[in-house]
Parts: C-alpha cells; sequence; structure tokens
C-alpha cells in the first residue's frame, strides 16, 4: 500500500479487539479518534496501554484552521456528526484515504474511503 492513510475510530477498535495489523504505510488519526478511544467509561488499564502503545507509532492530526474550515462545509452540506466531519476534514485537509466502517462517509465528495472489509483476509 501507498499514500497516506487516516484511521477511523472504528478500524482501530475493530484492529485492536480483533488483533488485525494493516499493511505496511503511513497512518495517522485526528485527535477527535485520540479523544474517543480513551473517553470509553469502562476502559480498563491493559487497554489503555495498549492503546498508548498503538498511538506512538500514528501521527496524530490537531485541528487546524483549514479543517475547521472543511469540518463546518462538511456539517452543512452533508449532515454528518460533528466527530465525523472532523475526522473526514482532517482526511481531507492532509491528503489522505480513511479507513472506516461508516458507510455514509463515502457520500463525501472528493474524500476517498476505504471499507475496513479491504483489510480483512
Amino acid at each position: 500500500m501507498s499514500g497516506k492513510f487516516l484511521l477511523d475510530t472504528n478500524a482501530i477498535i475493530y484492529a485492536l479487539n480483533s488483533e488485525m495489523k494493516f499493511p505496511y504505510a503511513e497512518y495517522s488519526i485526528s485527535i477527535i479518534t485520540e479523544i474517543e478511544l480513551f473517553s470509553y467509561a469502562k476502559l480498563t488499564f491493559k487497554e489503555r496501554n495498549t492503546i498508548k502503545n498503538l498511538l506512538s507509532y500514528l501521527e496524530i492530526c490537531n485541528i487546524s484552521q483549514e479543517i475547521k474550515d472543511m469540518t463546518i462545509q462538511i456539517r452543512k452540506e452533508y449532515g454528518i456528526k460533528l466527530p465525523d466531519s472532523i475526522i473526514c476534514a482532517t482526511a481531507l485537509s492532509n491528503n489522505a484515504t480513511l479507513i472506516s466502517n461508516d458507510k455514509q462517509l463515502s457520500k463525501i465528495i472528493d474524500l476517498k474511503v476505504l471499507s475496513l472489509e479491504m483489510f480483512l483476509n
């Protein structure tokens, strides 16, 4: 695989729960994904450490003005929830393909989305 990929929260959760491994490539996440992963109320100490370890290998993208502006446009045009809009805007802003199981995100024009199913054997 080549190019840049942004992992949606659902892709990371699935990968962690199934011990799935993504092919070697350049991966990143939105700061929203980091927040979502660590805010699960029943997160165990072991799970927290597993997530911390995984995130140490990924670039975490903060919210820039460009991402804010794109998020607003996505929310207005597609009515997608705020966290998902930020994640999509982050992928677009970074010229990254989004890896997600959220089918509604593929309706966003210019957003390249790969289904998590593409990585299952």
